[in-house]
């Protein structure tokens, strides 16, 4: 069992690596994210974009699951937030949702997997 002090030198640890100016990302946005891929000697940034059906965990271990349909298949991608890998995150629209996981969405086609728009 871990005692309070040795849990408070975690903690202090891990706000280190903490990204500071993150977006407020709720399920049901539509967001952006930007994600820097290694190429032999290069380094780029590919942009995913997609609806957060998921968030789980907090501080340091949140993760996200983003979906999108391409072509007709649903593809669906874990990132971790505070990764070093992400480079950016930006929300482009969200969504009036009523659940805390939008698992329902992987059943759903077409016009049936829409959201409602929320105007804040």
């Amino acid at each position: 069992m871990i005692n309070f002090k040795n849990q408070n030198i975690i903690n202090e640890f891990q706000n280190q690596y903490l990204k500071k100016s993150l977006p407020n990302i709720e399920v049901g946005d539509n967001i952006k994210v930007g994600v820097k891929i290694i190429e032999g000697n290069k380094e780029r940034v590919q942009f995913y974009e997609g609806i957060v059906i998921a968030i789980k965990n907090t501080s340091i271990n949140k993760t996200i699951t983003v979906r999108k349909v391409l072509q007709g298949i649903g593809v669906e991608r874990i990132f971790l937030i505070h990764s070093p890998k992400i480079a950016s995150l930006t929300i482009l629209k969200s969504s009036k949702v009523r659940r805390s996981k939008l698992y329902y969405l992987r059943n759903r086609k077409g016009k049936a997997s829409r959201l409602k728009q929320r105007f804040n």
